[in-house]
């Protein structure tokens, strides 16, 4: 099964993904929460494989 999302995306780009701002990926990076990401100088990068074991940690079942 291959992702639709590319190996690598910047904080725009996952932000877009996930429907939400830049500055909230941000304040998940200060606190250290969030998926682990790659800081390229200013840059900031996401694996996908982190994204995907973020999302997938993050699962929450309803109660039966």
């Amino acid at each position: 099964m291959t992702s639709p999302l590319p190996d690598r995306m910047n904080a725009a780009t996952l932000a877009a993904y996930w429907d939400t701002s830049t500055g909230q990926l941000a304040n998940l990076r200060s606190r250290g929460e969030g998926p682990p990401y790659i800081k390229l100088g200013s840059r900031v990068l996401y694996r996908r494989e982190d994204i995907e074991a973020y999302e997938a940690a993050n699962i929450v079942a309803p109660a039966a």
